[in-house]
């Protein structure tokens, strides 16, 4: 993580976000502006209004004027707290739509970065980042600016009208206001790095949690839940100081606001008593005076609140500055476009490697249009790693992957990925309906179109046995499915984006023979004009292929027709017949 920016970067961070996020709420700035100046205006001229109502009962006069000036004291009280709960909501409702844009901005950024990053930062942490550090945001999002000029303004208002009533009572408070602000600056840049090791270490915490909550079955099937919770409680442990440092940083600022204001009130009692002994103001503005006292520490204790938020933010603004300035190593091409209809795939003298040693080298493989290649190797030989170049989730170091007659890199990757399709033996199962699991929330998709794939897969009765039809709420994980279900969903996924060339990988391992029968007619269908590339253990799978590739340690060891290698005695393929093809390659 890098450190925290300079005052000089944090400012203009900060106005990037702003000027980002805030300054396009014009309307909302403006009306929440006039709003609290509204409000700074009543609160300053209530006491105005109960010093004459103590100088005006203190005399022998009528009773008349007391009646209207305790009748403009509750009118004024009254339009300033519905004046406060309007404001109040405006505020709350600008944060709300100002971090639900950020937080949207971080998905999307976090769901274009590469695997590498993916790899790297487990689902918590990145969540905390999504979430948790935008939450410590909302505050500064809620017109932190208008805030903060609107608590300075009603200071600087109460400091005016306590000069006007006497010039040594305003110097006073000046000076108890400066040096509050000053004291409560000066702890703050002590706390600000305590804030940013609190926000990481959560990060880490959360990414434990639910790293372990996902893995929970396969944690105890082996026996290590002891190792989890002792993993678990060494984090508490840790997190534990940083807490109670973060803590006493906000506890100095509270105490310390609590003495300032102690040391304010005694020093306006004691000026107020000497100015009214001497009959220098009368017994109405002592109160006028005690009452601006009180009413200076609230926007002295905003400040200091806002100035927690502040330090809040710094830390949380410092992860999501790293997050959206974290560039994915996979870029998005020029924007050349595939052409229709199997595409053709060749592997050019490509070599890949995910750390030091190569998992695929010098592999040079093609592929015609409309041709199905069966790839074949032991685990670890990089089959699967091809099928996820070829979705350019990586990057090969060496060579190149061309699409169509195109390097892959020239595609859009939304365009490349719509045209290229995979279907794994995992199927992920969104917790959503049947339609948004088919689609991806993709609406220009027609329901009639759902409903004849769904035939077509030999889904027909599933589908008629769902009580609410394509509208149906599915589970996250798809434990209301069997494995064949889900994967013939995953096939319907398929035939809805009509690509032109799909990746099959070992898509039928976990099915029983029945599914599995059922699933082979389904793969005929999706291999009608479309080119397929099939990485399987399974014989049956495989005789459907044009063209064998055998992988050996990251390299292409055979390679050629299937009908040719099979006839081959000499061929590796041929062998694998003989013995049996899951024999050899378990």
């Amino acid at each position: 993580m890098s450190k925290s920016p300079t005052k000089s970067n944090s400012v203009s961070h900060y106005y990037a976000m702003l000027h980002r996020y805030l300054l396009p709420q014009r309307r909302t700035l403006i009306g929440l502006a006039i709003l609290l100046f509204a409000s700074i205006g009543l609160q300053l001229i209530n006491p105005q209004i109960i010093r004459y109502f103590i100088d005006t009962a203190q005399s022998d006069g009528s009773l008349t004027p007391l009646y209207y000036a305790a009748a403009m004291f509750i009118g004024f009280s009254l339009i300033q707290q519905i004046v406060s709960v309007i404001a109040t909501y405006a505020s709350e409702n600008l944060a709300w739509r100002t971090t639900n844009q950020l937080r949207g901005d971080l998905a999307e950024h976090g769901l274009k970065l590469d695997m590498s990053f993916h790899k790297t930062n487990t689902t918590g942490s990145i969540i905390e980042r999504v979430d948790g550090d935008v939450n410590a945001l909302a505050n500064f999002f809620s017109s932190f600016i208008i805030h903060l000029a609107g608590n300075l303004l009603l200071m600087l208002g109460i400091i005016i009208l306590l000069f006007r009533e006497n010039f040594w009572i305003g110097t006073a408070m000046l000076v108890f206001v400066v040096a509050a602000v000053y004291v409560i600056q000066w702890i703050r840049k002590f706390a600000l790095p305590v804030w940013t090791k609190w926000r990481q270490i959560n990060a880490d915490f959360y990414g434990f949690i639910g790293e372990h909550l996902e893995g929970t079955e396969d944690t105890r099937a082996n026996g290590a839940t002891g190792f989890v919770m002792n993993r678990f409680y060494s984090l508490l442990r840790r997190m534990l100081p940083i807490r109670t440092k973060a803590f006493l940083g906000f506890a100095s600022m509270w105490n310390t606001t609590i003495i300032i204001f102690a040391l304010g009130n005694a020093m306006a009692f004691a000026i107020s008593a000497y100015l009214w002994k001497n009959g220098s103001i009368t017994i109405g503005t002592v109160y006028l005076i005690f009452y601006y006292t009180e009413l200076l520490a609230k926007p002295i204790e905003k400040l200091r609140t806002q100035i927690e938020d502040l330090q809040k933010a710094d830390a949380s603004l410092v992860r999501i500055r790293e997050l959206l300035a974290t560039r994915s190593k996979i870029e998005d091409g020029p924007g050349t476009k595939l052409p229709p209809g199997p595409l053709s795939v060749e592997f050019k003298n490509m070599t890949f490697s995910y750390e030091d040693a190569p998992t695929l080298e010098e592999i040079n493989i093609r592929l015609q249009p409309g041709e199905v290649l069966g790839l074949l190797g032991r685990t670890g030989s990089g089959k699967t790693t091809l099928a996820r170049l070829l979705l350019r989730f990586y990057d090969p170091q060496q060579g190149g992957i061309e699409l169509g007659g195109t390097d892959i890199r020239q595609f859009k990757l939304s365009e490349l990925r719509t045209n290229v399709a995979l279907v794994t033996q995992n199927i992920e199962i969104l917790q959503g309906s049947v339609r948004d699991n088919l689609t991806f929330y993709d609406e220009s998709v027609k329901d009639e179109n759902i409903v004849r794939v769904l035939r077509d897969l030999g889904l027909g009765g599933w589908y008629e046995s769902l009580p609410e039809g394509l509208d149906t709420q599915l589970a996250s994980g798809g434990g209301s499915l069997s494995a064949g279900e889900a994967q013939l969903l995953a096939f319907a996924r398929v035939f809805l984006t009509n690509p032109g060339l799909v990746i099959l990988d070992e898509a039928s391992s976990r099915l029983d023979p029945l599914t599995e029968y059922r699933m082979e007619q389904a793969i005929d269908q999706l291999l009608t004009d479309r080119s397929c590339l099939i990485i399987a253990h399974r014989l049956a799978t495989v005789e459907r292929a044009d063209r064998i590739v055998i992988l050996e340690q990251g390299r292409v060891v055979e390679a050629g027709l299937r009908t040719k290698l099979a006839s081959d005695p000499e061929s590796r393929f041929s062998r694998m017949l003989a013995a049996g093809l899951e024999e050899v390659l378990a």
